[in-house]
């Protein structure tokens, strides 16, 4: 039996296992269960669990707090340059650059032109990085995902579909090492 094991009581009236991309075996049970009927429910239940437990080098693996602060002091000497390389090729301008851990977005442009980033961007491959760069660079002519807005990126980066098939797979998981 995978150890271990998160239990949560609470006003249910049945049993019931989760495991989460991290590999972590949750119990919900009612308030009232034995640690005893517990290992049962464990036990009945020990081949769902194993059929769904991911193997180990395929779980998410969480970073800690002083890894995300290494990760963004890192970002903000590796984005702006690369910002900067493709504004110049494009020829846009844009105001500030902005460093964040986010868990929604890999990055952002405001009215005002200003550029946000997630610093997990550093996780990501080189080539999946530059396309987020230039998907908001785009922004700063086109403040939609319009057809003219999708062209724009296309123009600047003729495979950038590819690029986003891959952040659309993978992206989810490296968010979700956020602590």
């Amino acid at each position: 039996m995978p150890e271990p094991y998160r239990i949560i009581r609470s006003d249910r009236k049945t049993m019931q296992l989760s495991i989460d991309a991290f590999g972590r075996l949750t119990v919900r049970v009612p308030r009232t269960t034995t640690d005893a009927a517990i290992a049962q429910f464990l036990s009945n239940h020990a081949e769902w669990i194993k059929k769904h437990m991911p193997p180990p080098n395929q779980r998410i693996v969480p970073l800690t707090q002083r890894e995300v602060y290494a990760l963004a002091d890192r970002a903000v000497k590796e984005i702006p340059p690369r910002v900067g390389q493709f504004a110049a090729e494009m020829g846009v301008t844009y105001g500030q650059i902005t460093i964040r851990n986010q868990r929604t977005r890999w990055g952002s442009c405001s009215g005002r032109k200003n550029l946000n980033f997630n610093c997990l961007l550093l996780l990501v491959p080189e080539p999946v990085m530059d396309y987020v760069i230039v998907h908001e660079l785009c922004h700063l002519i086109h403040l939609d995902h319009s057809k003219a807005f999708w062209a724009t990126v296309e123009k600047f980066m003729p495979d950038y579909k590819t690029r986003k098939a891959w952040l659309d797979e993978h992206g989810g998981a490296i968010i979700a090492r956020l602590p």
